[in-house]
C-alpha cells in the first residue's frame, strides 16, 4: 500500500486524509450538543456543524466554515478545497458519530469523537482551533 492518491501531492495527504476521516466518520445521524456548556458546546457544535455540512453534501460550507485556514491552505485554496471534499463526499458510507468529550485550553480543543463505521466502534481525536470566534477543525489523530 502506498501513501499517495491521484492528484494530491504528498504533502497534503495528512490534511486530505483528515478530511476523510471526518466525512467517514460524521454522515448519518445527529450529532448531540446537550452534555456540553461554554466554549466546550461551542467546539461540540462545530463537529456537530460540518457532520450537517456533510450530510448536505455542502463541500463551500465545509471548507469555510468548518476546516482551519491552514487546513484549507494545505488543500490548495478555497477552489481545490471544496473539489477534493466533494470527490471524497461521493465515496462515504453512513455511520454513527458522537462526541465523547471536549477539552478546551485556551485557543484551542480536542474532542474524542466516537464513531461506529463498517461495524466497528473507534474513538478519534480532533483537534480544532479558535480563529476569530469561530472553532474550526484543524486535525485528527
Amino acid at each position: 500500500m502506498t501513501n499517495s492518491l491521484p492528484g494530491v501531492s504528498r504533502p497534503l495527504v495528512p490534511i486530505f486524509l483528515v478530511v476523510c476521516a471526518l466525512a467517514l466518520a460524521a454522515c448519518g445521524t445527529t450529532t448531540s450538543t446537550a452534555n456540553f456548556k461554554g466554549a466546550e458546546h461551542e467546539v461540540a457544535q462545530t463537529i456537530a456543524n460540518l457532520q450537517s455540512d456533510i450530510s448536505s453534501s455542502e463541500e463551500k460550507k465545509i471548507c469555510a466554515n468548518d476546516l482551519a485556514a491552514a487546513v484549507v491552505t494545505r488543500l490548495g485554496g478555497q477552489q481545490r478545497c471544496q473539489s477534493t471534499v466533494k470527490d471524497q463526499l461521493a465515496e462515504i458510507d453512513n455511520t454513527e458519530l458522537q462526541v465523547e468529550s471536549v477539552k478546551v485550553t485556551g485557543a484551542t480543543a480536542t474532542a474524542t469523537v466516537k464513531s461506529n463505521y463498517s461495524g466497528k466502534k473507534r474513538a478519534t481525536s480532533v483537534s480544532l482551533a479558535k480563529e476569530g470566534e469561530k472553532w474550526k477543525i484543524v486535525s485528527l489523530q
